[in-house]
């Protein structure tokens, strides 16, 4: 941390460029944190599935043993499968931070029971293995999904935001949630229009919209002084590694390469 300032950098696991803007993140910057963006050089379109999430992570690593390096204090994964983050935060002694984690453990926080509206029902498993990795299995009241693929979100925003609406208001009546997580990242800056879509219908929740949450946590995180635990996440073991040349030379010490 220089100048009393958090550098947070968000890393998108996905080669698909444009899909997150710097100027977006730019716009939720606030006093005290500067945010950086990178995107991988190898991997999926988007992330749908275990299969594209397992492709994201070389890249995704390289990327983030990358911000280290260039003294940036937090890296936060731009996607709410967290790919790759328990290994991140094997690699790297800077803090790691996922989306869907940190969601999870905030919404929990705020309201009795949440749900998670993704956006295809393929995800709904990943979802609720997250919830059960991160002890919050009892809180999690249902996973929806409004079936609109990550890359088509804002080909018809009107239709996005009326789905989002939809599906949380069938989280609270039906399923009992009492706060809402988006389980994507690319509905980044949606949350307004559902929470304002929902008091419409007389719900009032939480809407927890998970980078801007993430990048709060994160930097009162490295504020606090702290970072992952090396008794939970210890540095790998040195062993042959082929085929995978660009993270190789990220792990190499900087006076090697």
């Amino acid at each position: 941390m220089r100048d009393n300032v958090v550098h947070v950098r968000i890393v998108s696991p996905l080669v698909t460029r444009g899909f997150r803007k710097l100027e977006d993140l730019k716009a939720i910057e606030y006093p005290g944190i500067s945010i950086s963006h990178a995107e991988i050089a190898t991997g999926p379109g988007s992330i749908e599935s275990e299969f594209e999430a397992a492709m994201s992570v070389p890249g995704t690593l390289v990327e983030i043993l990358r911000a280290e390096r260039e003294g940036v204090d937090a890296v936060i994964i731009d996607c709410m499968g967290d790919p790759g983050l328990r290994a991140a935060r094997e690699l790297s002694g800077m803090l790691v931070a996922g989306p869907c984690q940190t969601g999870m453990h905030v919404a929990s926080m705020l309201g009795h029971k949440f749900s998670v509206i993704t956006v295809m029902r393929r995800l709904i498993p990943s979802f609720e293995n997250t919830a059960a990795l991160c002890g919050l299995s009892s809180k999690l009241a249902s996973v929806r999904s409004v079936d609109i693929p990550v890359l088509e979100l804002e080909a018809d925003l009107a239709a996005t935001a009326k789905r989002l609406v939809e599906e949380g208001r069938r989280a609270v009546e039906e399923d009992g949630a009492e706060a809402l997580i988006f389980g994507c990242t690319g509905l980044m800056g949606c949350a307004a229009g559902l929470r304002e879509g929902l008091l419409a219908e007389g719900i009032d929740v939480s809407v927890i919209d998970p980078i801007p949450t993430a990048i709060s946590v994160a930097a009162g995180i490295v504020r606090a002084g702290l970072t992952q635990s090396r008794m939970t996440y210890p540095a790998p073991p040195e062993k042959q590694l082929l085929g995978y040349d660009a993270l190789r030379a990220a792990m190499l010490p900087q006076a090697a390469q």
